[in-house]
């Protein structure tokens, strides 16, 4: 039986069921990117806040490329579904009523999606769409105008694909119709997610009319936030163990994540927004030094694990901390090599590294090493690459980094530990394929993969230490395997 607003009596008693009504949500946000993330992140936030403090702000849901058969199972659930948080055998289930709406372009036609954006009563755009939504360049923080969704909408811009051309369409319409403007605000994973979303949307419309570009620049905001959730892939056996949890109902767009949540978030929006601190939320006026903590000590360690984890045949990463040489080289990592590169004031960074570890070894979770690894192209300079740069300035360690470099480029090398092929999901997988297939497989092999220019900054790959020390731990992983060279570097270093 699925799941639908008729039959929520029949979920078992324990989940949490909405105790508001739902006719009294108004849509009041309009989310692209109906992932797993954001069901477990931004939508519970809404749901606390409906259900504790009466809050009124709903979501309109978009999935702007793929997802269609999950948006029409949302719709025919009555836009339900529940959310799973796992700790060990511990499971706590609770039922999201805030979606009001939801549309996809394939399926509705991009003009319902903007005539949707067009509603005056839409305060705030907000988005879930990886870092290759965004159509940028990390090296540079720009547009990408070569992306082949860019041209297509600055040819077409009444029939956006892109994330950026959507929202500049959008908001062309609203300023010609005299609507006030939304804010636009990012919860993905990149540093200074708000301005690089400011950077691109600015950038497409000056190309289109710098007129509005202005209008844009000084009537919209753009708000950063950091968010922080661990929500893995679903697997055979979380699919199981949900349908456990709501007994003769099936929810089709369930998911399951860990306990925590932290969400902090920019205090800059020019339509109004919800009370989310009374949900747990963090208003701040600077979320830059947040972001990189989280970004550096717990993204940074997660690709670390995820990628030498994977070389050795870890499936998962609770898999990798069971591990001791892991779990004590994730900590250095975070502790001695991380933390020492980040500005935020008054947080105890042990006793955060402590509770990244913790989160890690949750036997809950099962977070495939291969989904962190995933889109390393678009990760590894905020994740890895600007904590070396900061090292390089400062003379000081940064073994630990390098190695996590070393990891990647063995990883898309495309071979684990065992000779077992490797499918590297990348933006640049082409590309890296042919840089790997066209390259010896020694110091020749790291060079070709420096000469990913919208990777590795110059200053980085003319940095002979740097260079040497990626060199080095390559041929290591290369000869001795993944564990054998964390084993190593522990064992060289004052832990």
């Amino acid at each position: 039986m699925q799941l639908s607003k008729n039959n929520l009596n029949q979920l078992p008693d324990s989940i949490n069921v909405p105790n508001y009504d739902r006719n009294q949500i108004k849509t009041k946000m309009l989310h692209l990117g109906f992932g797993a993330f954001h069901r477990a992140h931004q939508a519970i936030f809404a749901d606390i806040l409906a259900s504790e403090h009466q809050s009124d702000w709903g979501f309109c849901e978009v999935n702007l490329v793929g997802g269609e058969q999950q948006i029409e199972d949302l719709i025919a659930q009555d836009y339900l579904y529940n959310v799973c948080e796992m700790q060990g055998d511990n499971w706590q289930t609770r039922t999201v009523g805030i979606v009001k709406e939801a549309l996809h372009p394939t399926i509705h036609g991009i003009d319902a999606v903007i005539n949707r954006m067009l509603d005056p009563n839409i305060a705030i755009v907000s988005m879930t769409v990886t870092e290759k939504g965004y159509c940028y360049v990390p090296a540079t923080g720009s547009i990408d105008f070569e992306n082949a969704a860019i041209a297509h909408d600055l040819q077409s811009p009444e029939a956006p694909k892109s994330l950026p051309g959507l929202i500049v369409e959008t908001l062309k319409r609203r300023k010609e119709s005299g609507i006030a403007p939304f804010t636009v605000m990012s919860c993905d994973n990149m540093p200074e997610n708000g301005h690089i979303t400011k950077n691109v949307i600015l950038a497409m419309a000056t190309k289109r009319d710098v007129e509005l570009a202005k209008w844009i620049a000084e009537n919209v905001s753009f708000p950063s936030t950091m968010v922080d959730r661990i929500v893995p892939a679903m697997t055979p056996e979380t699919a199981e163990k949900i349908q456990s949890q709501l007994g003769q109902i099936e929810d089709k767009v369930a998911i399951a994540c860990e306990p925590f949540r932290q969400w902090v978030i920019e205090d800059n929006f020019v339509a109004g927004r919800p009370e989310w601190e009374k949900a747990g939320a963090q208003l701040v006026n600077d979320v830059i030094p947040f972001e990189e903590m989280k970004l550096r000590m717990l993204n940074g360690s997660h690709s670390f694990l995820a990628y030498l984890g994977y070389l050795a045949g870890y499936q998962y990463i609770n898999e990798c901390m069971q591990d001791s040489a892991y779990e004590k080289a994730a900590y250095h990592l975070m502790v001695s090599e991380q933390a020492p590169t980040l500005s935020i004031k008054n947080v105890d960074l042990p006793e955060y590294a402590d509770a990244l570890i913790a989160r890690f070894k949750n036997t809950g979770l099962k977070h495939r090493t291969w989904q962190i690894a995933m889109d390393g192209t678009l990760k590894l300079s905020q994740r890895l690459l600007d904590s070396i740069q900061i090292h390089l300035s400062n003379g000081s360690s940064f073994d630990y980094l390098a190695l996590a470099v070393a990891g990647w480029m063995r990883y898309v090398s495309g071979k684990d530990d065992h000779g077992a092929e490797i499918k590297v999901s990348d933006p640049l997988a082409d590309k890296l394929a042919e840089l790997v297939a066209n390259s010896t497989d020694d110091e020749h092999r790291v060079k070709a993969l420096f000469s990913l220019d919208t990777l590795f900054s110059p200053e980085l790959v003319n940095n002979a230490l740097f260079t040497g020390k990626v060199t080095h731990f390559y041929l290591s992983l290369r000869d001795h395997g993944a564990k054998k060279t964390v084993e190593n570097l522990n064992n060289h270093s004052s832990l």
